[in-house]
């Protein structure tokens, strides 16, 4: 719950409004503590949809799940547009959402951790075969704290594993995998996460020199960064 809550300060500043967001310049909706990913039907994008996998896992949980959420097979975004989705926002099925992700804050935040732990898996198998014991060792020494946890966690949740071909510009990816990559550290938890976040910073800056200049993603690298720092020791 700790890590939940710390997850929702970072993603929309802890408010309950800032549960369902859809963001200007994006063609999906970001929604729950962790801002997870909705299309609308017919829409694709570059980045990974969550937000059907949470209901899931949710549902599976025993969580009863508003009318606006159908159940286990969730439909597609009912709001095909921001321009819909902001004219929707004191809607009763608006709120019903709101409700909903309020209520299940230990379950997203027990979601974020499933998915990490799914997240090394998946690293290594795209990984070169003479790097992966290098990157398994990184893991391991940043998630040797609680605070290394909470930065693994937030990550990847923030940024994704990095494994899919969709998610690089001009071939760099900014997810996990490639912060992981970037490091060659030994040294125990005191030093581990000042090091995840100077390279997470890195990543994320090649991630805005290498995007399209019509994303104007720059505007969005400060808010990035000042994520980034909190998983550094105080």
């Amino acid at each position: 719950m700790l890590i939940g809550r710390k997850i929702w300060k970072n993603e929309c500043g802890g408010t309950v409004a800032g549960l369902t967001s859809w963001n200007e310049g994006e063609n999906f909706a970001s929604l729950g503590i962790g801002h997870f990913i909705w299309y609308p039907a017919g829409v694709r994008g570059p980045f990974e949809e969550s937000f059907p996998k949470l209901i899931r896992y949710a549902e599976q949980r025993g969580a009863k799940l508003p009318g606006v959420l159908p159940g286990p097979d969730v439909a597609a975004c009912p709001w095909r547009s921001r321009t819909e989705f902001l004219a929707a926002e004191s809607s009763a099925e608006m709120k019903q959402l709101r409700i909903f992700l309020t209520d299940t804050i230990d379950l997203q935040a027990d979601f974020m951790v499933m998915r990490l732990r799914e997240s090394l898996p998946k690293m290594l198998s795209v990984a070169p075969p003479d790097e992966r014991a290098a990157i398994e060792r990184q893991f391991d020494r940043v998630a040797s704290s609680a605070l290394g946890s909470y930065a693994l966690i937030d990550y990847v949740n923030f940024k994704g594993e990095g494994v899919l071909m969709t998610e690089r510009y001009h071939g760099r990816g900014w997810g996990l995998l490639q912060v992981l990559e970037a490091m060659s550290g030994a040294g125990g938890s005191s030093v581990v996460v000042n090091e995840f976040a100077n390279s997470a910073g890195a990543v994320l800056r090649a991630r805005v020199a290498n995007s399209p200049p019509a994303r104007n993603e720059a505007r969005w690298l400060r808010g990035w960064l000042s994520r980034v720092a909190t998983y550094r020791n105080p």
